[in-house]
């Protein structure tokens, strides 16, 4: 594979740089700005990122996998406070089933430990529900599965700032898909593969925001008469983070490639092993940019929590470092290999 982006990859990925410096909250105290949240939501919409999966004339979708993890890693780089990764899976999905164009902004529904997609009748949370009408989960059918549609009400969480979760009730879902054009295994495997690929690339964008922060607070913060930067200890910190940073981004880049390059099962296990590094990664980095930061770096006024969040909710999703090992020993060594 050719690891270069493309001219207009790089376009795109200036574009929502640009949108998301100049409307992404700077400050923690911006994440209650709904005219500055309104804006920004507009300007994705108007963009038509979150469409990026919906099927063409030949029912592929409009663009690959890279292009969704490069507009991914710009948003997350930029703490953007919109939703982007459930809106994303939703037309994945849907484009999976052959199921109609949805009527308004959906999320999907995954199991309540955010490990896998959500089956109608359990229990299950809405991710990235901010806006959403309605999350899509899995109906089991003759075959396989359909594609099902409940409504988004309940409790919400938000462990990540700038993306909540709402607990749903499944109980009412109703199917949305032709029930005799079911989903299969490898569609599934597709599927998944495209979220822990987002994922990657949104723990990247995660990773390049909190160094960028951190290196910036470095520069200007003084101790002894001198920039805290200069300090070799705290020199040795971050470059351990830009190389957790730029290993991770490297898988990422390889796991997006592969969604829609390699074979359903080679594709989950390349997003699979990505998944595993960046997630260790982003949790040393971010809080390696809480260290940096000192006293301040503990208090709600700094924004570098935000980063931490954001990373231990991506970090779960569709399973964290230890869940992606155990599924790759399980997939290429076997299930009674001894290992553990």
């Amino acid at each position: 594979m050719d690891v270069r982006l493309s001219a207009e990859q790089l376009a795109l990925r200036d574009a929502a740089g640009r949108v998301v410096d100049r409307l992404g909250p700077q400050a923690v105290g911006q994440l209650d700005d709904r005219e500055r949240a309104a804006k920004l939501d507009a300007a994705v919409v108007s963009s038509g990122w979150r469409d990026l999966r919906t099927p063409n004339e030949d029912g592929l979708p409009w663009a690959s996998a890279v292009e969704v993890a490069i507009v991914a890693e710009e948003l997350a780089r930029g703490r953007a406070d919109t939703p982007y990764l459930g809106p994303t899976l939703a037309a994945e999905l849907r484009r999976h089933a052959d199921a109609p164009e949805a009527t308004g902004r959906e999320t999907v529904a995954l199991t309540p430990d955010l490990t896998a997609p959500a089956v109608a009748g359990d229990d299950a949370v809405a991710i990235d529900a901010a806006g959403a009408k309605a999350a899509l989960l899995l109906a089991p059918g003759d075959g396989g599965y359909t594609v099902a549609s409940v409504a988004v009400t309940g409790t919400t969480t938000a462990v990540d700032l700038t993306r909540p979760t709402v607990a749903l009730s499944t109980s009412s879902a109703s199917v949305v898909a032709d029930r005799s054009r079911p989903i299969g295994e490898d569609n599934l495997r597709r599927w998944t593969a495209l979220g822990l690929a987002t994922t990657c690339a949104d723990l990247v964008g995660t990773m390049q925001g909190a160094i960028d922060l951190t290196v910036g607070y470095a520069k200007q913060r003084k101790q002894f008469g001198k920039q805290i930067g200069s300090f070799q200890a705290l020199q040795h910190l971050l470059v351990d983070a830009v190389v957790h940073l730029e290993g991770s981004r490297t898988d990422a880049l390889y796991a997006a490639w592969a969604v829609d390059a390699l074979p359903p099962a080679d594709a989950l296990a390349a997003t699979a092993a990505a998944k595993a590094y960046a997630s260790r990664a982003a949790r040393l980095v971010c809080e390696t940019a809480i260290q940096v930061h000192g006293g301040i770096g503990h208090t709600w006024e700094c924004i570098a929590h935000v980063y931490l969040r954001r990373a231990l909710l991506s970090s779960q999703g569709f399973g964290d470092d230890g869940e992606q090992l155990r599924a790759l020993q399980r997939e290429r060594l076997g299930e009674t290999d001894g290992l553990s």
